[in-house]
Order: structure tokens, then sequence, then C-alpha cells
């Protein structure tokens, strides 16, 4: 099974968490490729078995161009140095984000997938999670999903909290379980699950997280 995972990223969170998704991933699929949402192409889409689609969340939901050119501004930046935050803006953060690569996606025939994001660490009541108009859309697109959306934490330092990066990993391996889980035949076949059924990682834990 090859997995295909984009991303979008404003200081670098979201792409950590895709990267390590995708190490976690690459433990039990047989390839496995992380990009950015700008670099995705027909022939990586088409060649993918899985698709994980992450973002950071934005005004309770995803991003628009008016809140990434806000994010990467020299005003924004300035204030976070100067409030001490240590940020860095993502090579790939004045690229398309999600919405317009959704405006424009056209697979052509149905592909499992899974959604993710990173949003601040307080109640997803009061920050909204990105990943569920991810989900959305995807459902649009006709995409199956095989597992619950699933956030990371972000601290007040812009930066992941303690062990969401291990986290990513362990879900990232879980999520070849939900393809065999959600298979159309009903049963997980051995060289499609291998041994990731025993080690499938439920979307229960702490729902999380930004940029």
């Amino acid at each position: 099974m090859r997995v295909l995972v984009v991303y979008e990223s404003m200081y670098g969170n979201t792409h950590a968490v895709a990267a390590r998704i995708g190490e976690g991933l690459g433990a039990v699929a047989d390839g496995v490729d992380v990009v950015a949402v700008g670099e995705v192409t027909d022939a990586l889409l088409h060649a993918a078995d899985l698709l994980v689609v992450g973002a950071p969340t934005h005004h309770h939901g995803l991003s628009t161009h008016r809140s990434r050119d806000k994010a990467i501004a020299e005003e924004t930046l300035a204030h976070e140095a100067e409030v001490g935050h240590d940020v860095e803006v993502d090579p790939d953060a004045e690229g398309p984000g999600l919405r317009e690569w959704f405006d424009g996606l056209d697979l052509g025939h149905p592909l499992p997938a899974a959604a993710f994001d990173t949003r601040p660490d307080a109640l997803p009541l009061l920050t909204g999670r990105a990943s569920r108009g991810i989900r959305r859309r995807l459902q649009h697109h006709g995409f199956r999903m095989i597992a619950e959306p699933e956030s990371f934490v972000v601290g007040d330092d812009l930066h992941l909290v303690d062990g969401e990066a291990e986290r990513a990993v362990d879900w990232g391996r879980g999520l070849l379980g939900h393809v065999a889980q959600h298979s159309p035949k009903g049963r997980p076949s051995e060289d499609t699950a291998h041994d990731v059924l025993g080690g499938v990682i439920e979307s229960g834990g702490r729902f999380a997280s930004p940029t």
C-alpha cells in the first residue's frame, strides 16, 4: 500500500506532524510520500492507496488566504518575537492552502482517507478543528474516511506540546489497521494489516493542535 500525506503549514508544526505520521506509516506501508499541498501532483495522487490530509486550525477551521497572509506578515512575526515566541515560517507557508486545493481536486475514483490538524491547547469547542473541515471536503469528493479526524496540540509558545510528535507516529502507524477494518471485503488481509490491528490508535485521547 502506498500512502500520500498532504499538509499545509505556517510555522512548521503541521509539517512536523505530517512527517511523523509519515514515519509511523513508513513502518507498515510499502511507500509514503509526505508533501506540501502546493507540491501535490496528479501522479502522486493517482499512485496513492491512502490519502492523509492535515492543516493548522485558523479561526475554528481551515485557513483562508487572508489568515495565512496575516500569520506570516512581518508585524505578526515581530510581535511573536517581542513576546518571546521563537517561530520560523515554514518553507511552504506562502504556497496555496487546502481550501484552494480542494476546489480543484478531481480524483475520479474513491480512495480511503484520513484527516488531522494542529490546534491550540484548549477545548475543541473553543479552538475549533480544521480536520473537521478537511473530512467534510474529502467526503464531498468521494473519499472514504477510515478514521475519526485527529488533532495535535500546539502550546502557548507556538510549538508542539511534549509528546505530540510521538503520538503522531503512533497514529500514523495505526492508520493501516483502520484501512483493513474499512475494507469493502469486511475483513482485514494479512498483507494489508500486518500486525497493526493490535496497535490501532483510537482517536479518543486528547484532541489537540495549530500551525
